[in-house]
């Protein structure tokens, strides 16, 4: 447990917090702008990973391949929001429905293999963990472009329809807002980003896997929490919302290094998922405990 070797670690922790921070940026639109749990998240990312790998294998850019890989998350949101809201289904089954209904369309997509390499050494890709300093910055400027757009979006009227669907959604209808649609949007946009996110992970670590999905819903809000804490921190009369995008962005690097640390310390790697929860936890409790809601 030498600290030189710790060092080593921490730029590719780094490296795939940004990509976790990515894909927590779609989770956080659905969670804390739409105010819906969706579970399709799970899927959705590895929907993400299996396009853009069958596409790099078959010869076609990287940068295609992941435009493909947001599109097609926008599908499987799409697909949730039309559940939940033509159907009448609570959103949180609805994203059940559809995550469980990916693993075979998954499945299908990566040829009935459960696992496909896109190996760097014969495939162009975008980024790789053989090259962490360039990821480092190539994840980092995606994840700049991705704010600088999202910002931009939620600024414009179907953006701030959206927002206010989220807030309040009988007002937003006595405003004349279609409620529904914007729904639609926000699942399918927070899909297309977690999707996105699916398919630079699976250039980073050089192949997609049936079960790189799982658990993704869980780093998205931890990644979420930790950068509200951090955020509410900082600026203690509130911040705007650019600030709070790339607080997720920052709460998914700080995440990923916990576990870095977690890892150096020779902690078994199956006690991971108890360690997200206690982060998780201790994060929801540190605003309680500011405003003394523990008396």
């Amino acid at each position: 447990m030498s600290f030189a070797n710790l060092l080593t670690r921490i730029p590719g922790g780094v490296a795939q917090g940004i990509i976790w921070g990515i894909m927590s940026l779609g989770v956080y639109i659905t969670f804390r702008v739409l105010k819906e749990s969706d579970l399709t998240v799970d899927g959705s990312f590895t929907t993400g990973g299996a396009v853009a790998v069958m596409m790099i294998t078959s010869g076609i850019n990287p940068i295609i391949s992941l435009i493909v890989a947001f599109i097609a998350g926008i599908l499987t949101g799409i697909c949730t929001g039309l559940i939940h809201t033509k159907l009448k289904i609570p959103a949180i089954l609805s994203g059940i429905l559809v995550q469980f209904r990916l693993y075979s369309v998954n499945l299908h997509i990566m040829g009935m293999a459960a696992n496909i390499s896109c190996n760097p050494s014969k495939f162009n890709v975008l980024i790789t963990m053989r090259k962490i300093p360039l990821t480092i910055i190539i994840s980092l400027v995606i994840a700049i472009l991705l704010i600088g757009i999202l910002y931009w979006y939620f600024g414009t009227e179907q953006g701030s329809a959206i927002r206010a669907t989220g807030n309040n959604n009988k007002m937003a209808l006595a405003q004349g807002i279609n409620i529904n649609n914007m729904k639609v949007i926000g699942f399918g946009l927070g899909n297309g980003l977690v999707a996105l996110a699916g398919g630079l992970m699976a250039q980073f670590q050089g192949f997609a896997d049936i079960n790189m999905g799982r658990g993704a819903i869980v780093i998205g809000l931890a990644a979420i929490i930790i950068g509200e804490v951090i955020s509410e921190a900082i600026f203690k009369k509130g911040c705007s919302f650019y600030i709070r995008l790339s607080a997720v962005i920052l709460g998914g690097i700080i995440y990923y290094l916990i576990l870095v640390v977690i890892l150096w310390l020779n902690i078994d790697s199956s006690d991971l998922k108890l360690a997200t929860a206690i982060i998780v936890m201790i994060c929801l409790a540190i605003p309680n405990f500011k405003k003394g809601g523990t008396k």
